[in-house]
């Protein structure tokens, strides 16, 4: 008798790295209008919390690389940030704005990437959930700063959390038992077949970052990762 034996091989969550970052200025609404063209599943955003209280979507702690500004992002208020321009084009916009732009047509990954960013996300989530129709399970957070991922996990311990590391899975995988993560977000480079399913075994999606090239993306598929973040996600 002959078997037919077929390995099936999950399909990762295709997650667009602060938009689509490769054909348009990270963490713009027309970077994630095009990772929404690009249908993909999850779209990854970075937040600081600004002078005046709000949460901005930008990357970097200073406006040098990405604006025509100069300085550190918490040190200025949404006014004078919303005067700058990104790559000489567009705007740096709020938290609130790029929610308003998806509109539930994809999971958002918050990076909560500045200092007290933590309270204001919860706060913005709360009142999307609350009244604006979006399901919690809408949203992931995820950090490399462990004390925002404990402030989000007192405010809200139903929130999905992530722990960033580009250092080591184990002990990203130990401190996300400490705050009920959802997954563990680790550099690429760190992965291998069994460290990923360790992690997996302890309860823990792994979505990786960021993966751009062929080759690394169907090993990290073959390995059997819940997520690929990437700068082309049509790619993946």
């Amino acid at each position: 008798m002959n078997f037919n034996i077929f390995i099936v091989m999950k399909t990762p969550l295709k997650i667009g790295h602060r938009g689509a970052m490769e054909y348009v200025p990270e963490n713009t609404i027309a970077s994630i209008e095009k990772a929404l063209e690009l249908d993909v599943d999850a779209i990854e955003i970075d937040v600081h919390k600004c002078a005046s209280g709000e949460l901005v979507v930008f990357h970097d702690f200073t406006l040098d690389r990405m604006t025509d500004g100069t300085g550190e992002v918490s040190k200025h208020l949404l006014f004078d940030l919303k005067l700058l321009k990104v790559r000489n084009r567009f705007e740096i916009p709020t938290l609130q704005e790029v929610l308003d732009f998806v509109d539930q047509k994809c999971i958002v990954n918050i990076e909560l990437k500045g200092k007290d960013t933590a309270k204001e996300a919860c706060k913005v989530i709360n009142e999307y959930v609350e009244n604006r129709g979006w399901s919690s399970d809408s949203f992931i957070l995820s950090s490399f700063q462990h004390h925002e991922l404990e402030a989000v996990f007192k405010i809200n311990p139903n929130l999905k959390l992530a722990v960033l590391t580009k250092a080591n899975v184990t002990d990203a995988v130990a401190f996300a038992k400490t705050i009920n993560a959802y997954a563990i977000h680790p550099n690429v480079a760190l992965l291998t077949h069994a460290n990923v399913k360790l992690a997996q075994e302890q309860g823990f999606k792994v979505i990786t970052w960021t993966v751009n090239d062929d080759d690394t993306i169907a090993r990290m598929k073959q390995y059997g990762v819940d997520g690929i973040i990437s700068d082309i996600p049509d790619r993946l």
